[in-house]
């Protein structure tokens, strides 16, 4: 019974010395990634915990604030805004896009606001994703409304379909 008392007790010490290594060792990986303001060596483990929390916390604050920044580029108002924020995006206007067939050759007027500039650099790559020449672009601006037009070429061959999907996929940005 003793032999089995103390292969019982060795196992718990392995098992707990294993456990105690492997911790230290998802310390010492998780501490590997977080960015140090004070020496590693001089830090104990709770602070550099606490470090690491903190850390995390600022990753999740600056993708939010990132995230917010970009849906104010793209246009997009988010649900749980500010008030502030979202009666400055209520009076954006929506952008317009008209697209004119001439034979080969298409036609596109963008109209957009001044926080709607990306939508013409989708466009431009909707076109070289089409495989469609750019012959000619051009914008001016009017108060807080800024007209893009771009007149490109459409090759020969399947021209009515390929102007018709180029219509389809540049008309998405705008409804």
């Amino acid at each position: 019974m003793e032999n089995n008392s103390n292969s019982s007790r060795t196992d718990r010490k392995t098992i707990e010395r294993n456990r105690r290594n492997h911790m230290k060792s998802l310390y010492s990986k998780l501490n590997s990634l977080v960015p140090h303001q004070t020496s590693r060596e001089s830090a104990t483990l709770p602070d550099q915990l606490d470090e690491a929390a903190n850390y995390i916390k600022r990753l999740q604050e600056k993708l939010e604030k990132m995230k917010e920044k970009k849906e104010n580029l793209m246009g997009f108002e988010r649900p749980n805004t500010s008030p502030t924020c979202g009666a400055a995006m209520a009076g954006l206007k929506p952008p317009q896009i008209d697209i004119h067939e001439k034979g080969s050759a298409l036609e596109v007027v963008l109209i957009t606001g001044l926080d709607f500039q990306f939508m013409f650099n989708e466009t431009i790559r909707v076109f070289h994703e089409e495989g469609v020449e750019i012959v000619n672009a051009s914008f001016s601006v009017v108060d807080d409304t800024v007209f893009h037009t771009i007149h490109a070429q459409v090759e020969e061959p399947a021209m009515g379909n390929r102007a018709a999907r180029i219509s389809e996929r540049l008309k998405k940005f705008v409804f």
